[in-house]
């Protein structure tokens, strides 16, 4: 089997999660993540939507990570991020992660939103 190593341009693959945190391209993230082309941040949950529709025009596709079960987001949110010209992926945090790190291996232009698994003890 031939391997090849991954570039990940300007983004930031998700290394690890747990209980309270995203590790992301090395770097612990203790809350809810953004992460993109334009660099890694903390997010304020759904209802934060102003860096998610600052992402229009930078990428294609955002996942979403609704936490340790999927959930659906507010259909207002849906819509504004769809009418930004957005492509929204919904899926439990854990897939939204996976998923997010093999679109960016294959060069996408995506972005992950995530919310956190469980909350730290």
């Amino acid at each position: 089997m031939r391997l090849n190593e991954i570039s990940f341009t300007d983004a930031e693959p998700v290394d690890g999660y747990g209980p309270g945190f995203f590790r992301i391209g090395g770097k612990v993230h203790r809350g809810h993540v953004i992460t993109a082309p334009s660099g890694t941040r903390l997010w304020d949950g759904l209802d934060d939507t102003a860096p998610l529709l600052a992402l229009a025009g930078e990428i294609d596709v955002l996942f979403i990570g609704t936490g340790a079960e999927i959930a659906h987001i507010p259909a207002a949110l849906r819509q504004s991020l769809e009418a930004a010209g957005l492509g929204v992926e919904t899926m439990a945090s854990p897939a939204a992660c996976r998923t997010y790190n093999v679109l960016l291996s294959e060069g996408r232009r995506v972005a992950l939103a995530a919310l956190l698994v469980a909350a730290a003890e």
